[in-house]
């Protein structure tokens, strides 16, 4: 069974092959990194890391049965006031099979437990069927439509977190966290 997983710095080969494998895949619903982010990939995986450590951001990886390939990633971002923003994406070899919805729920969970959160926003464009899909599923609630950061039309979420008993992680482990 898949894990869930805090980002360490051990993580960074597994998450750069993560991101070059599922570049295209992931241009066909969300802006492209660019070139620079591959480039550069050692220092933002450091700068990560350093935000965990500040209490800024909290970001997990989704761990194959193999322990080394990353089939997605979920992140807490920008966290003030009990809130953050939820971003995920998943490897192409990994949809469909219920994977990002029981890791988003984990998520929620960690952030409601671990992390004492008290709400959650996250966006998609409106043709991303698919993580439309997940954050319904995982309790969040549409808003309004709007014109996302990067330019493209979109949706946003919300999701209010009930505490301790929010969301118990199920299927997917999360151990490490």
């Amino acid at each position: 069974m898949p894990e869930l997983q805090r980002l360490r710095a051990d993580h960074a080969p597994a998450l750069l092959a993560f991101e070059r494998e599922n570049r295209a895949w992931f241009a066909r619903t969300i802006s492209d990194r660019g070139d620079a982010y591959f480039a550069d990939f050692p220092a933002r995986h450091r700068a990560l890391l350093t935000y965990q450590d500040e209490g800024t951001d909290h970001f997990h990886v989704l761990v194959a049965d193999d322990a080394t390939t990353i089939l997605g990633r979920f992140n807490l971002m920008d966290i003030t006031d009990g809130q953050a923003e939820l971003g995920f994406r998943m490897a192409e070899s990994a949809t469909g099979r219920g994977l990002a919805t029981e890791a988003a729920r984990t998520v929620c969970h960690l952030a409601a437990t671990a992390y004492a959160l008290t709400s959650l926003r996250a966006q998609a464009n409106l043709d991303n069927l698919a993580s439309h899909t997940v954050l319904t599923r995982t309790g969040f609630t549409a808003t309004e439509q709007t014109v996302l950061r990067n330019g493209t039309a979109g949706r946003r979420y919300v999701k209010e977190l009930a505490g301790p008993e929010e969301g118990a992680a199920r299927a997917i482990g999360a151990a490490g966290l």
